[in-house]
């Protein structure tokens, strides 16, 4: 029994790793764009200090670097000791902060952060805290305009709304509208399958092949390379083979196979109920999905 415990916990801890990895990378692409977006605003404004407290500070450089400085108490010096760190990316950065925290504080940026301060400590040299700016910000220029222009790039990335003149032309553009999100939607969805194949994949070539759905007008089982799904969609005779995340999540909901792929784990191993799984028949609306009524395909 402890050693199977050992096991399931060594699993845990492999996957954590890997999804720790992925978060990472996804948060540092995503804070990376953000800094890339508002470089030149950032430039302007000769750099912001986006925290300045006591035990920690941390400033975004015109040219898009990050300063960072802690302070800790060294017990064998009887001191605080501050360590002052140049980060280079956003990759970098995410290791240390949390980006939600980096992205709030840019957020609630104002006139009192513009210019990145230098974390020089008094009684370094003259004591005297510089300012990282190769030049002044523009006169006139305020944190507040340099975010309005951020909202603007944000929205600039939104799908347009059209205008309507009538209810027909108003149905027209609500029809393209819902189109355009629910393609957002399969993305996002496809983008959870890959992920769970991805962190799942040392653990499958161990478990063989779990057969998830067969009827006889679908078929999804998952094993060693993903998941393996086909369908005979409404309307139709023949069998479809769905490729990839993205065809799969065009019949099935994402929330209903990890349900349903529960429950087969739990019917393949029934020793598992002893630990308390076994349980992923919860927020399972009823049975099995079905290829002709889950289908977003168009």
């Amino acid at each position: 029994m402890e050693n199977r415990r050992n096991s399931l916990l060594a699993d845990i801890g492999r996957e954590a790793s890997i999804e720790r990895t992925d978060y990472l990378a996804r948060a540092g692409e995503q804070l990376q764009r953000f800094m890339t977006a508002h470089a030149n605003r950032i430039r302007a404004l000769g750099g912001l200090t986006l925290i300045d407290d006591e035990d920690d500070f941390l400033a975004v450089a015109p040219d898009g670097t990050f300063r960072s400085r802690s302070r800790v108490y060294d017990e064998q010096k009887g001191e605080w000791v501050s360590e002052t760190e140049v980060i280079e990316t956003a990759a970098e950065l995410v290791e240390l902060y949390n980006p939600a925290d980096v992205l709030q504080a840019f957020a609630d940026a104002d006139d009192s952060d513009l210019g990145a301060k230098d974390p020089v400590e008094a009684g370094d040299g003259d004591g005297a805290t510089g300012i990282l700016a190769a030049e002044e910000a523009p006169k006139g220029t305020t944190a507040a305009k340099a975010y309005a222009g951020a909202a603007d790039t944000w929205a600039a990335g939104q799908p347009e709304t059209r205008t309507a003149r009538n209810e027909g032309e108003a149905a027209e553009a609500l029809y393209d509208l819902t189109l355009d999100f629910q393609e957002r939607s399969q993305r996002a969805e496809s983008g959870l399958i890959e992920s769970f194949e991805n962190a799942a994949s040392a653990l499958l070539g161990q478990v063989g092949t779990l057969v998830i759905v067969d009827d006889e007008d679908e078929h999804l089982a998952l094993g060693v390379g993903g998941f393996r799904a086909r369908v005979v969609p409404e309307g139709e005779s023949g069998w479809r083979d769905l490729s990839g995340a993205g065809e799969i999540v065009q019949f099935y909901d994402p929330t209903d196979v990890f349900g349903d792929l529960a429950e087969a784990i739990a019917e393949a191993y029934p020793s598992l109920d002893e630990g308390g799984a076994g349980n992923g028949d919860d927020g399972d609306d009823g049975d099995d999905s079905d290829a002709g009524d889950d289908t977003n395909d168009r």
